[in-house]
């Protein structure tokens, strides 16, 4: 009986500490995702919180993994991976709501934080419909939950919507709302925080246009409150001025003593005008300065969208003059890929949300026919490996393959002598499978690889690459329903990593 009591107790405490053990990897990954958030490595941070998600979903700490869940949404939409972003809060919520069915507590704190974050991808999206039907599910959990600080989000949400969706009047009647609470009690810092903070919403959302009216809003009320802080100045002033003067009739002083208050007083009320008339100067000269500030911003976006549209049109315009030039020299050759580029880059994105057709092929076929192409454009002695099963999946054939014969030039051009380039072929579920290219060349160095597939992220020499190859890989992989990353965990060479969906 004694031994049957200790095995017991054994495997009790065996219980607690794995449970322990997982609890703190949970913590662990949280916290090195949060770390890489604040040093905004984005992509690292992702998968952490991703890695948190899953720890603490295991450990069914359904708080801490709602918040890693659209911790990873909000970093999915941010790269335009809307299809993850919203199967992140997918699970997200399907783990919520099993918690609460079998603790019979609803949580609708947690559950405002997922819908907070679909909020913000449909206005991205531009989906009117979808975004209100979150909106007034939004108003209604704010509405059950009863924080102060839940119910001023709501406000911040409601005017976000409004002002993004062309609808100025309501965006106002929301935001008036949430700041006459505090013109009431005369906490006017807490007004000009509520400017801010929609201004920060507006710059995460890429709303310039609720950035520019909000702005505004935001100099006309640190005019109008200089205004108000004076009037209230003058008013406390005048209210003493009462008293001593109430104080002076109720006390038998001499004249002489009422005289000095009154004089005193008088001194009191000169220096008050000439403080009023100084801050009326003063207050002036911000509004003009304002004024020039708000044109110089209205000339700005004016120049930010010319750019945007000489970029998009730079390849037609530059291609004329750049056929009138030898096309043998090693410059007009790089001008010329450049322009090629930047014509495919338009193209992808204005495109991008239509899909490639499929085709059914053998994985490893496939993988060894792409791998053959690069054969005699490596360094000598350096092997080419195939790691992939004899199994027939849906691929988009063309673009796919244009990608993997990029990553395999790029692991040509840096593996050094009897070095080894790998591509491999693994399935991760019934409709998910990756491509993944390894070689054991240099890497790629960590203070690059941030804007490893961003167009235009740095100023190159044409002739050593334009940059603009990754950036139009991960347009086509993206285009394929799929994502391409660069593994932040191998470092004896550089791996990346193609994940489709099917």
């Amino acid at each position: 009986m004694n031994r049957f009591l200790t095995l017991l107790l054994l495997v009790a405490v065996s219980a607690v500490c794995q449970v322990s053990v997982a609890q703190s990897r949970g913590a662990e990954y949280k916290k090195q995702a949060q770390n890489f958030l604040n040093n905004k490595e984005y992509v690292k941070a992702r998968y952490y919180f991703l890695q948190a998600y899953n720890s603490f979903a295991r450990d069914k700490d359904v708080p801490n993994a709602v918040e890693c869940g659209a911790k990873v949404s909000s970093l999915y939409h941010r790269e335009n991976y809307y299809k993850e972003a919203f199967d992140a809060l997918r699970g997200a919520e399907a783990l919520l709501t099993a918690a609460e069915s079998e603790t019979g507590t609803p949580q609708p704190g947690m559950h405002y934080t997922i819908g907070r974050e679909r909020l913000q991808m449909y206005m991205k999206l531009k989906n009117a419909p979808k975004a209100k039907e979150q909106l007034s599910r939004l108003e209604q959990l704010a509405k059950s939950i009863g924080s102060d600080s839940i119910a001023n989000d709501a406000l911040y949400a409601q005017a976000n919507y409004y002002y993004t969706f062309g609808m100025p009047q309501q965006g106002d009647s929301a935001l008036d709302k949430l700041i006459g609470k505090y013109k009431a009690v005369k906490d006017y810092g807490k007004v000009s925080d509520c400017y801010k903070t929609l201004i920060d919403i507006a710059i995460k959302g890429n709303n310039a246009k609720l950035t520019s009216r909000t702005y505004g809003k935001l100099m006309a009320w640190n005019d109008s409150v200089r205004a108000l802080t004076a009037a209230d100045e003058l008013a406390a002033l005048q209210t003493k001025y009462d008293e001593s003067l109430a104080t002076i009739e109720a006390k038998d002083s001499t004249i002489s003593g009422k005289q000095y208050i009154i004089v005193a007083l008088c001194v009191l009320a000169a220096i008050l005008a000439a403080a009023l008339v100084l801050g009326s100067i003063v207050l002036m000269r911000y509004i003009v300065m304002n004024r020039r500030q708000k044109h110089t911003i209205e000339v700005a976006n004016e120049h930010n969208r010319l750019k945007n549209k000489f970029i998009k049109n730079i390849s037609a315009q530059l291609r004329p003059t750049v056929n009138t030039l030898d096309p043998s020299l090693p410059a007009v050759k790089a001008l010329n890929r450049f322009l090629d580029n930047v014509q495919e880059l338009s193209e992808l994105e204005s495109t991008l949300g239509e899909g490639y057709d499929t085709e059914e092929c053998n994985a490893q076929t496939f993988c060894q026919e792409v791998m053959e192409r690069i054969e005699g454009h490596t360094r000598p002695d350096v092997s080419l490996a195939v790691d992939a099963a004899k199994v027939n999946v849906k691929l988009s054939r063309e673009p796919l393959e244009q990608v993997l014969l990029h990553l395999l030039s790029n692991a040509a051009i840096h593996t050094p002598e009897g070095g080894r380039i790998l591509l491999e072929f693994k399935k991760r579920g019934a409709k998910v499978h990756q491509f993944i290219v390894t070689d054991n060349g240099p890497g790629v160095p960590e203070e690059i690889s941030e804007n490893l597939f961003r167009p235009f992220a740095e100023i190159r020499d044409l002739t050593q690459g334009d940059g603009l190859g990754l950036p139009i890989c991960s347009l086509k992989v993206t285009k394929m329903h799929g994502t391409i990353t660069l593994d932040p965990d191998y470092k004896r060479g550089a791996r990346f990593i193609i994940e489709i969906r099917s």
